[in-house]
């Protein structure tokens, strides 16, 4: 499983990102690329509790039967983190600046996405 260059290749490709990885859904990180400029963050402490949350999500979405869910993102003021589902166990993720391009960001992990499902 080599994700590290997928994970970088997202992360130079979308303005503004930060670190993308690869995650189950117990919160360990499989794999992750992060750049320099994410190290005043604890991107990965966010992004462990994050996976908490996206847990919830799919539970809150299959007990009221709306259908399986897709992608999830959490906006705050300083980071944007965009989750996208790639199999039942593991999901991507990508953190932004506030001010990064936030539509590429989530067309990056689209298309990301059944590359990384392959390789699982």
């Amino acid at each position: 499983m080599a994700f590290l260059p997928l994970l970088e290749e997202v992360v130079r490709s979308v303005d503004g990102a930060l670190a993308c990885s690869v995650m189950g859904f117990d919160g360990i990180a499989v794999e992750n690329f992060q750049l320099d400029a994410a190290a005043d963050l604890d991107v990965q402490s966010t992004l462990i509790e994050y996976a908490a949350v996206l847990q919830q999500v799919r539970k809150a979405a299959e007990l009221l039967k709306t259908g399986a869910v897709t992608e999830v993102s959490i906006n705050s003021d300083q980071v944007l983190t965009v989750m996208r589902l790639v199999t039942e166990e593991y999901f991507v993720v990508l953190a932004l600046k506030a001010s990064g391009n936030y539509g590429k960001g989530r067309y990056a992990l689209r298309i990301a996405a059944p590359r990384i499902r392959a390789e699982l």
